[in-house]
């Protein structure tokens, strides 16, 4: 299954951010999840992330959510997790 989580950070985070990406980074590209990600971005900074993996079920989408670095750091100040499905591209 696929799913689309929508992650917002808190006013002023950029530190933790940049402080907490490469290991970011390395969750991702190690997890074997992720079809695809990248941070939305504001007058030329991030700020938030689009992350849509594909994992058995809910549970295990949750479980991803919590274990991403930027998470445990208190980056966010909301995420949104929903199944996604692709219809073009």
């Amino acid at each position: 299954m696929l799913f689309a989580l929508n992650c917002l950070d808190k006013p002023g985070s950029l530190p933790i951010r940049l402080e907490n990406r490469p290991a970011h980074l390395d969750y991702l590209n190690g997890s074997g999840s992720v079809v695809f990600a990248g941070p939305y971005i504001e007058a030329d900074k991030p700020v938030g992330s689009l992350v849509v993996i594909e994992v058995a079920d809910r549970a295990a989408a949750e479980a991803f959510a919590a274990a991403d670095p930027y998470a445990k750091a208190g980056l966010f100040e909301t995420v949104t997790l929903r199944e996604w499905r692709k219809v073009i591209g």
